[in-house]
C-alpha cells in the first residue's frame, strides 16, 4: 500500500513539473511571437510615414 502511495506521488510531481515546463515554454514562444509581429508592424509604420512626408514635400 505504502508503494503504491509513492508511485502515485512521484508520478503526480513529474506530470506537475512537465506541465510547468510546457507552460512556460508556451508563455516564451507566445511572447517572442508578439515582439516579432510588434517589429513588423513598426517597420510599416515607418514605411508609412515615410511615403507620406515623401508625398507631403
Amino acid at each position: 500500500m505504502d508503494f503504491i502511495r509513492s508511485v502515485i506521488g512521484i508520478s503526480l510531481l513529474i506530470i506537475g513539473s512537465m506541465h510547468i515546463t510546457l507552460f512556460i515554454r508556451r508563455l516564451l514562444v507566445n511572447i517572442k511571437v508578439t515582439n516579432n509581429t510588434s517589429v513588423e508592424i513598426n517597420n510599416k509604420l515607418d514605411r508609412i510615414i515615410a511615403l507620406l512626408e515623401k508625398q507631403s514635400k
